[in-house]
């Protein structure tokens, strides 16, 4: 159970860096939050080397550095203009349909497929999301699905979606070929080498804004770290798409955030949409168990 441990943690500290990263992108542009997220990750990550053995590196680990920092670049920058150009709220919930593509890509990429209580369980989180972001009923039952074709930041977060249903299983592969410590340093690091001179390209009269929010940057890294390095370890331990349905449900707290700290409407949907998440992440528990 030490997976769904790690999985859970990751899913609550993403829901806190993305309450930073929704306020810090309305100060800088989402070239200098990328190379700076991915940097301070690693760079964070480096000191705990020195309480960790460091393995002999597999044959694909290189490839995978490459593959990550390549696509990842791309989710980031998409994923920073998304929640630039609209409400975290209106388009977080739409990364949780990433355990359902996840279903097509893990069985080619790493040869994984969930047995059928665990598949219901993602299926179930997925529902779960639906709901949490139902709050409008005179809008209609298909609002939310609607939204992926009509609003440009829900379209960016979808392309999201559809790189880190590739990441996610590299992430595997490079953890398998390494460890959670090391891939996190360098799948980090690949980015922010992929992304610099996208940065002196497209934004090099405002890298002095990095300073300014320096303290924001600093304390997202931080936390991005301890979120990237509980993923790297729950995907040591099981399934790509278990852990990957089960961070989704950081949707669930981003609810509890809007409700206790931004006092948002809608509550009884969003409760409800929780509640069905929580029950498709025990479902996905018990799957390893029977």
């Amino acid at each position: 159970m030490s997976w769904f441990l790690f999985a859970i943690s990751t899913a609550f500290l993403e829901s806190v860096r993305d309450i930073f990263n929704k306020k810090t992108i309305s100060r800088i542009d989402e070239y200098l939050i990328t190379f700076s997220l991915n940097l301070l990750t690693a760079l964070f990550s480096l000191p705990l080397l020195l309480f960790n053995d460091i393995p002999s590196l597999g044959n694909n680990f290189w490839y995978a550095v490459i593959v990550i920092g390549f696509f990842n670049t791309i989710a980031f920058l998409l994923f920073f203009k998304a929640i630039r150009a609209s409400d975290l709220s209106l388009v977080a919930p739409i990364t949780t349909f990433s355990p359902l593509l996840l279903l097509i890509t893990s069985p080619f990429i790493v040869g994984e497929f969930p047995n059928p209580i665990g598949i219901l369980g993602i299926f179930i989180i997925v529902i779960g999301a639906y709901v949490l972001k139902f709050q409008d009923k005179s809008r209609g039952y298909l609002v939310p699905f609607k939204s992926l074709f009509k609003e440009t930041a829900s379209r960016l977060m979808f392309l999201v979606v559809l790189v880190w249903s590739i990441t996610a299983n590299v992430d595997k592969i490079g953890v398998q070929n390494s460890s959670p410590i090391i891939w996190t340093i360098a799948g980090h690091l690949s980015v922010a080498v992929f992304s610099l001179p996208i940065l002196f390209l497209k934004s090099k009269p405002n890298i002095q804004n990095i300073t300014s929010n320096g303290r924001n940057l600093i304390l997202i890294g931080l936390i991005n770290t301890f979120a990237i390095l509980c993923q790297m370890t729950a995907l040591k331990l099981t399934l790509v798409s278990y852990v990957i349905a089960v961070k989704r449900t950081s949707a669930l707290f981003n609810v509890l955030w809007g409700w206790l700290i931004f006092k948002e409407l809608g509550i009884k949907e969003r409760i409800a949409g929780s509640i069905i998440m929580i029950i498709g992440v025990v479902v996905i528990t018990l799957s390893k168990i029977s």
